[in-house]
């Protein structure tokens, strides 16, 4: 009877989901990542993915992760204490950690790891946590797990936080967490504010730069190096799953002593299996490939300033920025979901956004540009938007016939 109830309870809002254009559908891709992609038997232009620059499917790291398949197996089939660690992991650790700047790294098996297993960690009752209101979902979970005094500061509000930092002066140890880049926006944080009301208010600053991570920055060393303040960061969490090749896997650099707690107590490493030795390969190739040139930083910014150009040109409101995150604001659910399916149609692939993954009224379709598009794909694009947003009443224009 329980089963029968709780299927018909989830059938109720399962159906509520889908009148409300909230459901969310999976398209199923027919081969591997990249800037154009195979669904329902055809190529389509790919403007959904985190491939930044364009590596989840480089020959170099899927070569680096067949070499990583051959020199060290599959799998541990165990957790890193215990019999899981490989050379290739501490190599890896020592590389982002030397990337970063920071003077030691732990890998985890995705960022929402990371931040799952961060603040309950080094944090306890005495201490405080001031988060961007629209800090990343696993942000928000590994706060709820940690016992610390919670302050949420509305979005870049340097203001409100200053005044939260007031508050919580009596507490142990304070520390500012935030997004380097607000995936649904995105926009930047302003690290060097934080940074300054940090030193002023003897607060730490950690940042989650899963979006920044390999090109933001003269080096790609992500949000902290865009504002000149990289050293100033003490805790840094990002993916491997995005820019850094694409696949799996997340990790947290800092200070010795956080990362070696880290080590002996962050429940996500302790409990989950070591990262597969191919993925830790390619993503040591990743990192060496972002090293040794800009040229893949400098023509994603080519490629967003031109995207972004074309689609304020043609009348659609995306929020300001430099970010190759281009959101295209709608407003209603239904009207994302649907636009989303004639730009399909005409060959370019993009998902709308809803609630709960952005706030009530503020769907849109997110735009995500890579250094692997070509001119050619985004003028494609920007003709489909255009004659797509004439036809549903978008942009100002006559519908389409």
């Amino acid at each position: 009877m329980s089963d029968t109830r709780l299927r018909a309870i989830l059938r109720i809002q399962l159906d509520d989901l889908r009148a409300k254009g909230l459901y969310k559908r999976e398209r199923q891709l027919q081969g591997p990542q990249g800037s154009s992609i195979r669904v329902a038997g055809r190529e389509v232009i790919n403007f959904c993915a985190n491939n930044y620059l364009g590596l989840a499917n480089h020959p170099a790291i899927v070569e680096a992760a067949h070499e990583g398949l051959r020199k060290f197996g599959y799998g541990l089939s165990s957790v890193r204490f215990i019999c899981g660690t490989q050379d290739v992991h501490k190599e890896l650790e020592k590389s982002l950690a030397r990337f970063l700047q920071k003077e030691d790294c732990i890998l985890y098996s995705s960022c929402w790891d990371a931040n799952g297993g961060l603040f309950e960690t080094i944090l306890g009752e005495e201490d405080a946590i001031l988060s961007d209101e629209l800090n990343h979902a696993s942000i928000i979970d590994g706060v709820r797990l940690c016992k610390a005094k919670r302050y949420r500061y509305k979005n870049a509000d340097m203001s409100e936080l200053e005044e939260q930092l007031k508050d919580a002066a009596g507490c142990r140890l304070r520390l500012i967490a935030t997004d380097g880049v607000f995936s649904m926006d995105g926009s930047i944080a302003p690290l060097d504010k934080i940074c300054d009301l940090a030193d002023r208010y003897d607060a730490l600053v950690m940042v989650d730069d899963s979006h920044a991570t390999g090109f933001v920055g003269p080096q790609g060393r992500g949000s902290a190096e865009h504002h000149g303040v990289l050293s100033r960061v003490d805790i840094i969490t990002s993916t491997l799953g995005k820019t850094l090749g694409g696949a799996a896997g997340g990790f947290t650099c800092a200070r010795t002593e956080v990362v070696e707690f880290l080590r002996q107590r962050s429940r996500p490493y302790l409990f989950s299996n070591a990262l597969p030795p191919p993925i830790a390969c390619a993503a040591l190739k990743a990192v060496e490939l972002i090293g040794q040139s800009a040229d893949l930083r400098e023509r994603l910014h080519v490629n967003t300033r031109k995207l972004r150009a074309s689609f304020e040109g043609a009348g659609f409101t995306v929020k300001p920025g430099e970010h190759p995150i281009l959101p295209v604001m709608l407003g209603d659910a239904a009207l994302a979901s649907k636009m989303a399916d004639k730009l399909l149609e005409r060959g370019i692939y993009v998902i709308g956004f809803s609630f709960p993954v952005v706030p009530h009224g503020q769907a849109r379709i997110r735009i995500q540009v890579s250094a692997a598009h070509t001119p050619e794909q985004l003028d494609r694009a920007a003709a489909a938007f255009a004659e797509v947003g004439r036809e549903l009443g978008v942009t100002a224009g006559e519908p389409a016939a």
